[in-house]
């Protein structure tokens, strides 16, 4: 009789004894593949439902390009003096906060399935019970690539030409998808424990509009009185839009970008395990 002392990949042929150890650790994997592939199982669902009803791409279809028209030609010439020269300063800007108020959505969305039911019958499924949330928030990144893509092509239209090249924009856009990524843990665990959608929708607005207006994406932050500068250069938005500014124009991988990846690191460890947990709690 053989002695099985590591786990291996497949099940283990029949009359193979498992010592305690490798037993343990073989049925951690298995479980560990089962959630991962019920996870992209339920992302892909994710995806066919927005393919169904292609209006929930509103916010990042038509709000790029709005958005980008809008603060571009009412405030390039007061501010930078012509649209031209406003373009390198407010389409970071525009990207940053089309993404990230995009992530809102993860938790309005979740909420919204919660309180239809659709939950209550994903636990009669033989899937992990953390997939349909890890689900969520995999398809998510979809809407992020999307708006992420619009406003740059928006600001190329424009006129818009980064000294980064398109290695300095791929990281620029990469960089804010990772961080919109993170903050949908936060709006995630608004939406699992908030009693209603559009009480998850009134916090993440009352949360991300201050902190991206109180930011220098459209305007820099020397006009601001100096009572304001204390804020904005403390402000997280304001880091990782000078990430972005500085990939996209430069292509340089400056000190901002570390900052805006060790804040997106310590939302998801505070954030990710309460979301994982009280899910859990009602799933």
């Amino acid at each position: 009789m053989t002695t099985l002392t590591t786990a291996p990949s497949a099940r283990p042929a029949p009359g193979t004894r498992i010592v305690p150890g490798a037993e343990r650790t073989l049925r951690n994997r298995v479980t560990l593949r089962q959630g991962v592939a019920d996870s992209l199982a339920m992302a892909r669902r994710g995806l066919i439902k927005i393919r169904r009803t292609p209006e929930q791409l509103i916010d990042v279809t038509v709000q790029p390009i709005i958005f980008t028209l809008m603060f571009t030609y009412i405030f390039g010439g007061a501010i930078a003096g012509s649209v031209e020269a406003y373009l390198p300063l407010i389409i970071p800007g525009i990207l940053v906060q089309t993404v990230i108020t995009t992530s809102a959505v993860t938790g309005t969305q979740l909420r919204e399935d919660m309180d239809k039911g659709v939950f209550d019958r994903f636990r009669s499924l033989p899937i992990a019970r953390i997939a349909p949330l890890a689900g969520a928030l995999v398809a998510d990144t979809v809407r992020y690539l999307i708006a992420t893509t619009l406003t740059i092509v928006m600001g190329l239209i424009m006129g818009w030409r980064p000294g980064g090249g398109v290695s300095g924009v791929l990281l620029a856009g990469l960089l804010v998808i990772v961080c919109a990524w993170s903050l949908s843990w936060i709006f995630a665990f608004l939406g699992v424990v908030a009693r209603s959608a559009s009480s998850v929708q009134g916090i993440s607005f009352l949360v991300l509009f201050p902190l991206t207006f109180l930011s220098n994406a459209f305007v820099s932050v020397d006009t601001m009185p100096g009572w304001l500068q204390g804020f904005v250069n403390v402000n997280p938005v304001s880091h990782l839009v000078t990430a972005v500014r500085d990939l996209a124009g430069t292509g340089s991988v400056t000190g901002q970008v570390g900052i805006a990846l060790l804040s997106c690191a310590v939302v998801v460890a505070i954030f990710a395990p309460l979301a994982v947990r009280s899910y859990m709690k009602k799933a």
